[in-house]
């Protein structure tokens, strides 16, 4: 059956995962042949308008599929932000319930007050045609400004900093089409983060973050640390202390972005087990926090060394 634009509707369903909206079907169906599928079961209504056209269980790109059709009203919208990643191939395993909400994104014009529980609309004064990605599975933005959306939208910093790691290291995105969206949008939650996440996933920003760790030690009045201390491990190997402050047998640690990857996290645990059965205090801080919360990362070093003996800062025992 085809309809007067031409698209077969074995080609819509086929495409869109067996998941239809109203709209679509009406351009091939009467209204009557459309319940009658719905009230004998083999069409299932997902929300008001959209439909799946059989009655198994529902699929991740199904339900993208379902939340596209649903906020466009009938039209399928754009997916955007982190789902836009994910349908574009990001992997996140043990992601929050914000990653897990599907994002989508109408221009500022339109309005969706009833969107599927589990569907996060935004809105933008900044969505064009170039924002359209033509190639993927679900409609959604591009992986540039997927990326920045993401960015902006999440919960919290860690989080932002965490998908704009991974979805660098997977190459879901290159950083040149990030930095574009970030020319274009000047006025942006998080930009500076953003920034600042894309330069540490170039690499070879730990030696930055050193120096910066040791400039917030002077200005806190820590004790000043050594920096690529050599220990070695339970096998004989010799490992590299970033930051050691080695009368208290505390060590910090100062992760970048590829300590965000998911195949090193276990790597990283097994080392930190290690620093932990030798006896040493460890702290691990995410090198985005030594610059912009530099108050928290001080207070945490100050506690770790104090309840390790240090007796604080020489100006402090004068006035006691």
């Amino acid at each position: 059956m085809t309809a007067a634009h031409g698209v077969p509707l074995e080609a819509i369903l086929k495409r869109q995962h067996g998941v239809i909206s109203w709209r679509q079907a009406r351009a091939h169906l009467t209204g009557s042949a459309i319940w009658h599928r719905v009230g004998s079961g083999r069409w299932k209504r997902m929300h008001l308008g959209v439909y799946l056209t059989h009655t198994g269980p529902v699929t991740e790109i199904q339900q993208w599929w379902i939340a596209s059709l649903a906020v466009g009203n009938g039209r399928p919208a754009l997916l955007s932000g982190v789902t836009a990643l994910r349908v574009l191939g990001l992997r996140l395993p043990g992601a929050p319930d914000d990653v897990a909400a599907i994002h989508t994104i109408l221009p500022a014009h339109m309005t969706d007050k009833d969107p599927p529980w589990n569907v996060i609309v935004h809105s933008s004064r900044y969505l064009t045609p170039a924002d359209y990605c033509r190639t993927a599975p679900v409609p959604c933005t591009i992986p540039g400004r997927s990326l920045v959306d993401a960015g902006q939208w999440a919960l919290t910093d860690t989080v932002a900093i965490s998908i704009i790691a991974a979805a660098l290291q997977q190459r879901i995105v290159a950083a040149d089409e990030v930095w574009a969206v970030l020319e274009n949008r000047r006025r942006l939650r998080r930009r500076t983060v953003i920034a600042a996440a894309l330069v540490d996933a170039g690499g070879g920003s730990e030696s930055g973050y050193e120096v910066d760790f040791l400039r917030l030690c002077r200005r806190a009045g820590l004790p000043e640390p050594s920096r690529q201390a050599v220990r070695r491990d339970r096998a004989g190997r010799r490992r590299y202390r970033d930051v050691f402050f080695e009368p208290w047998d505390v060590q910090v640690e100062i992760d970048g972005s590829q300590h965000m990857e998911v195949r090193g996290w276990y790597a990283d645990m097994r080392s930190g087990n290690e620093i932990a059965i030798s006896g040493v205090r460890l702290l691990r801080f995410p090198g985005w926090a030594v610059r912009h919360r530099p108050e928290e990362v001080a207070a945490d070093v100050r506690a770790a060394l104090l309840a390790a003996g240090w007796s604080g800062p020489r100006t402090e025992r004068r006035a006691a």
